[in-house]
């Protein structure tokens, strides 16, 4: 039991750290200058930066999850118990509300907002499946092959979807949760928030589905190829 309150703590300090980062880079980017795209790039680097040393050094204590949406896939893998992983999600949900209150807080903002930012529209939710996917699929194919690569893998798999999405890729369904409550660049309207969790669990679904077929063992492969052709008439 204390083992897991470690585990819960380091999800829900490494969640809020990293809502903090998102939504921190982005008021201070928004401040700084009135361009948009320098605006999302002042959003992205901290963001990508933050993550590679969030996993780094938390990774060892709970896995370094900060996420839903991969919480649920190591659960559908039985790489984490049910009872842990509701545990996780929970921690990530507080500690991602936690780092709004925060980033306002620095910034001397209401500490509680509802944000007015429209995200909806089947470009958006297609843009959040992808931008989920492709981040199951880093994580569970550098488990695969190079899990020591795993916090630069995500760092720059989520810089890159920042801005090859048009959601500027959230996918994670905490952090959604989290950024509605901040009316800043980095905020979603409460109700588009479902319609994005739903694309995010869907994509990360998606890419364990395909993780576990095309990531699959060689040998076991080739063992199945074998067995099948022996069985058959």
């Amino acid at each position: 039991m204390t083992d897991l309150r470690r585990r819960l703590a380091a999800e829900a300090l490494g969640t809020a750290m990293l809502v903090a980062t998102v939504v921190g880079s982005g008021i201070m980017a928004s401040r700084l200058t009135g361009d948009t795209a320098l605006s999302l790039l002042g959003n992205t680097i901290p963001t990508g930066a933050m993550l590679v040393v969030l996993i780094t050094t938390l990774g060892p204590v709970s896995g370094a999850h900060f996420n839903p949406a991969v919480t649920l896939v190591f659960g559908l893998r039985r790489d984490i118990g049910w009872l842990a992983a509701l545990g996780y999600i929970a921690a990530q949900i507080l500690g991602g509300l936690a780092g709004t209150l925060v980033a306002h807080a620095m910034f001397e903002l209401p500490l509680l907002e509802v944000s007015a930012t429209v995200r909806s529209g089947q470009g958006q939710w297609l843009a959040e499946l992808v931008a989920s996917f492709g981040l199951v699929f880093t994580i569970l194919a550098g488990l695969r092959f190079r899990s020591d690569a795993i916090p630069w893998l995500v760092g720059l798999y989520i810089t890159s979807a920042y801005w090859f999405t048009a959601s500027t890729s959230f996918a994670n369904p905490a952090v959604a949760i989290a950024r509605a409550f901040s009316n800043t660049f980095a905020g979603i309207r409460p109700s588009d928030v479902p319609a994005f969790m739903a694309a995010e669990l869907a994509g990360a679904l998606l890419a364990l589905a395909l993780a576990g077929w095309l990531l699959a063992d060689p040998k076991t492969l080739t063992d199945k190829t074998v067995s099948e052709m022996k069985a058959a008439p």
